[in-house]
This record gives C-alpha cells, structure tokens and sequence, in this order.
C-alpha cells in the first residue's frame, strides 16, 4: 500500500501529458493527410485537364468550360460560406447583447455594447455578400 502513495502524483501528471501528445499527434497526422489529399486531387484534375486539350480540338473548349465551371463553383461556395459566417456573427452579438445585458441590470455602465462588434463584423460579411461582391454567372 505504500507504493501507490507515490504512484498517484505520477498518474497525475503522466495522464495529461499522454493526452497533449495524443490530440497533438492527431492533428499533424490529420493536417498532413488532407494536405495529401489536396495535392493528389490537383494532380489528377491537372492530368485530366492536359488530356483533354490533348485529345482534340474540342477538348481545349471543353477545358475551358471545365475551368469556368470550377471557378464558378469556388466563388459559389465561398460566398455561401460568408453568409454562414455573418448569421453566426451576428447571431452571436445578438445573444452577447441580452446575456451582457442580463448580467449588468444593477451596472449603470454599458458593457452590453460589446455584443455589437461580432453583431456588425456579421452585417459588413451579409453587406458584403449582398451588395458588393459581383454576381456569379
């Protein structure tokens, strides 16, 4: 019984490092895979594109349309996420203004306010999406 007085200390510090080294090893591995993955699917997409311009005549206009395609996608999808990303910020500044406002009922300062910068960061992304940014094709 005498032994497990000191194995405890030990455990106490062993099974937080385990699990730092664990979720840090995960993350290179899983950053380092789908680097790899990125980096295949842009060779093959190269090499389809080279064989198609290759193939004939044709082929230069359907590499063509093949990259108008993609691009448009791309711009799609990042519109969409910026979007997301404005209802999420301003979803977030919305409840910060009620729980900020909630917690300093008997402050007369103003610390709800701070609830506005990720509220108007979401407007300018939404304003940007709807306004500024050019029309996809």
């Amino acid at each position: 019984m005498e032994h497990f007085g000191i194995l405890i200390p030990i455990l106490g510090v062993c099974i937080p490092i385990v699990g730092t080294v664990a979720v840090f090893t995960f993350l290179i591995f899983s950053v380092r895979f789908s680097s790899q993955q990125k980096d295949r699917e842009a060779f093959y997409r190269s090499e389809n594109l080279r064989r198609i311009t290759e193939s004939s005549g044709e082929g230069a206009k359907a590499a063509i349309e093949l990259l108008k395609e993609e691009d448009r996608l791309n711009r799609i999808k990042s519109r969409e996420g910026m979007k997301i990303g404005g209802l999420i910020c301003v979803a977030v500044g919305v409840a910060m203004v009620i729980f900020m406002w909630a917690i300093s009922k008997t402050d007369p300062d103003i610390p709800y306010l701070v609830g506005l910068i990720p509220g108007l960061i979401g407007v300018a992304l939404l304003a940007y999406v709807y306004l500024l940014a050019a029309p996809v094709e």
